[in-house]
Order: C-alpha cells, then sequence, then structure tokens
C-alpha cells in the first residue's frame, strides 16, 4: 500500500472522494433490513416504506443542481465538506427519531447533503483525470460507493439487533473524520462563473436526454428492487439478517464488476458495456416474482446487483464526455448525475411501491425490466453530439 506522500495527484483525489461516497452510501443503504421492523413499529404500508425509501434520493434530486453550481462557485472541497456535514447531522437523527414524518426529512437532509459529496466529489477526480482514463477512475470510485451500499445493509442488520440511537451516533463520527482529513488535501480546481443557464440550455438536446435516460434507468432498477426484494424476502420468512446478507453480497459482486466495466468502456466505448447491462437486467429483473423461496430469491436479487454493476461508471463517464463536448462545467455535469440518479430512484422506489400496492409485485418488476429492454435502442446513438 503507497504512502499518501507516494501518491498522484489524482490517486489521491480518488481516496478522499471514494471515502466521502463510501460514507454517503452506506448510510442511504442501511434501510433495506431496517424496512420490515419500521413497518412494523410504525404501522407503515407499502407505499409508506416506497416513500420512506424514496426520500434520500428526493433530497439529492432538490439538491444537485444547488450542489453543482456551490461545487463551480466555491470548488470542489468545500462542497464535499459540506455535504459530508449534512450526512453527519441527518445520521444521528436517524437514529435517534422514531416518527415516519420524522424519518423521513432525516433521509431527505441526507440526499440533500448526497448531493454535495457527488457534485463536488465527482467532479474534482474528472477534472484531474484525462478521457481515456476516464470510466476507469469513475469505476474505482463507485466500487468503494458500491462497497459502501454493501455495509449499509449490513449495519440496518446490526441496528435491527442492538438498537439505533447508539450505533448511528458512534458510526456518523466517521462522517466528521472524514471532513478534517479532506480539509488537509489540496484542491487545485480552478472556479468558475458559469451558471445553470448553461446547463439548461444543452439539458434538452437528444444525445443529453439519451445520456440522462441511461444514468436514471438502472436507478428505477434499484429502487425498485430496494422496496420489493427486502419486503418479499420477509414474507418468505427472511430476517434482517437474511435480507442484509443479500444485499452485501451482491454489493460486494457488484462492486467487483464496476471498475472493469469501467476500463472496458475507455477501451471499447460506453455503449458495448451499456446494452449488456441493459439485456441482463431487463432478463433477469422480468424473473423477479418467479422464485417461491428465500434462497431462490435471495440469489435472484445477488444477479440483479451484479448485472447493475454494468450500468453505473459507462453511464456516467457518458454524460462527462457530452458535457465536456458541450463546453459544460464537470460540476454541473456530476449535478446532472445526481439529478437523473435522484429522479430514477423516486420513480423506482415510490412508484414501485404503490404499484405494487395496488397491483402486487409483478407489475413494477415487469415494467422495469421492459423499460431496460426497450432502452437498447437509445443507446444507437447516444455517444454522439447533435449539431448545433
Amino acid at each position: 500500500m503507497k504512502r499518501l506522500s507516494e501518491m498522484s495527484v489524482v490517486e489521491r483525489l480518488v481516496l478522499v472522494v471514494s471515502a466521502a461516497v463510501f460514507i454517503d452510501t452506506m448510510f442511504y443503504a442501511v434501510i433495506s433490513p431496517l424496512l420490515p421492523e419500521l413497518r412494523h413499529q410504525l404501522g407503515l404500508s407499502k407505499l409508506s416504506a416506497g416513500v420512506m425509501t424514496a426520500s434520500y434520493p428526493a433530497g439529492m434530486l432538490v439538491g444537485s443542481l444547488p450542489g453543482g453550481a456551490l461545487t463551480v462557485r466555491t470548488g470542489p472541497r468545500f462542497t464535499v465538506c459540506a455535504g459530508l456535514l449534512m450526512l453527519v447531522g441527518s445520521t444521528v437523527a436517524f437514529g435517534w427519531l422514531n416518527s415516519a414524518l420524522s424519518l423521513d426529512l432525516a433521509r431527505f437532509v441526507e440526499g440533500v447533503g448526497g448531493a454535495c459529496s457527488w457534485a463536488g466529489g465527482i467532479a474534482w477526480i474528472v477534472a484531474a483525470t484525462p478521457v481515456q482514463r476516464r470510466g476507469a477512475v469513475i469505476g474505482r470510485a463507485l466500487a468503494m460507493a458500491i462497497g459502501g451500499s454493501l455495509f449499509g445493509p449490513a449495519i440496518g442488520a446490526v441496528a435491527s439487533a442492538v438498537g439505533r440511537p447508539a450505533l448511528f451516533t458512534v458510526l456518523a463520527m466517521s462522517g466528521l473524520l472524514l471532513t478534517a482529513f479532506v480539509r488537509t488535501v489540496p484542491d487545485q480546481t480552478k472556479s468558475s462563473d458559469q451558471g445553470i443557464g448553461e446547463v439548461i440550455r444543452v439539458i434538452g438536446r437528444p444525445a443529453m436526454v439519451r445520456a440522462l435516460w441511461l444514468m436514471a434507468l438502472p436507478a428505477v432498477v434499484s429502487g425498485t428492487l430496494n422496496v420489493l426484494a427486502p419486503l418479499r424476502l420477509h414474507r418468505f420468512g427472511a430476517g434482517a439478517g437474511v435480507i442484509g446478507a443479500t444485499f452485501l453480497v451482491g454489493a460486494a459482486l457488484e462492486a467487483t464488476v464496476s471498475p472493469w466495466v469501467g476500463r472496458l468502456s475507455d477501451r471499447h466505448g460506453r455503449l458495448l458495456p451499456l446494452r449488456l447491462g441493459l439485456l441482463g437486467t431487463g432478463v433477469t429483473l422480468g424473473c423477479f416474482t418467479l422464485p417461491t423461496a428465500t434462497l431462490e430469491l435471495s440469489l435472484l436479487v445477488i444477479l440483479i446487483c451484479i448485472v447493475l454493476g454494468g450500468f453505473w461508471a459507462p453511464a456516467m463517464a457518458l454524460l462527462s464526455d457530452l458535457a465536456e463536448r458541450y463546453g459544460i462545467d464537470q460540476a454541473h455535469a456530476a449535478a446532472l448525475m445526481n439529478l437523473a440518479w435522484a429522479a430514477g430512484q423516486i420513480a423506482g422506489a415510490a412508484g414501485g411501491g404503490a404499484a405494487a400496492k395496488a397491483y402486487g409485485d409483478s407489475v413494477p418488476a415487469l415494467a422495469t425490466a421492459g423499460l431496460c429492454v426497450v432502452s437498447i435502442a437509445a443507446t444507437r446513438r447516444s455517444t454522439v453530439p447533435d449539431p448545433d
């Protein structure tokens, strides 16, 4: 392992940003094994459970463009620190509060903080990375983010056993320690006066719309899966430990896939892994309601997590490439990534929960699978910039 003093600028940035997104996604993903218990304690319906799951991406949706603008004006380091501090406060609140509304609000604030951490962090490393290595570097950072989502369910399972207040308070202190470390890292990124209006100018272009959709769609799948899978596993008799273990294994394998997919997108283009991810997700998600036992469903959920690993790095690199072509600051590009991800998560979590309540699990699962298969057509021209 290299010492910090021996690392290149990009390596240090990736380390810092990876740690920030690790902590952020860890607390985002903690909800999965806690959901059945909170549903029982607070009397949540499937729709209410979906709303609680969607509160984090709702906060990220609201905070996305402001987070990008803050990064442009003040620099990535300040924005990452601001996001981490919001994460610390909201995590402590989620540990101690005991009403559905207050927990929804805590996760909403956590989402706003996540928007700042992601916008600042991704803009920081992309600005320091040559385009021919962009997919690989994003893939490395995403592997750590997925690692956070790996530990999140495990923490949720522990919290289910020992109680939320003390555990969440202790874990939130890791955010304070990381904030102190981020403040010591030099920020060589130049501030810009580019406003949100420049983003609005290009956001409606067909190539950008297609790229945003390819970023939002895996978030739709993830949001749907995060609501339906824990509740369906619980119906089959699985406890918080089994649910947490299922998501842990899935996230571990997804984290292994992400850096490899990022390198693949650098060498062979962004479209190949995106097409494979769309096809694989469509097929596996279409089988979601077929298992009739805990083990079968757990294995299928893990497989869905693996194929989702084919999406994130090439989709983010694609958005970054298009932003560069259109002259958009990478901080705004990172904000658009947050915006697309958050919109997809809300649609998947809240929409999936509502559809499952009204029509059963098969309707949202099959509808989302169909979107993946149909969207393969969106990869045909998604990297070609539109003429002025």
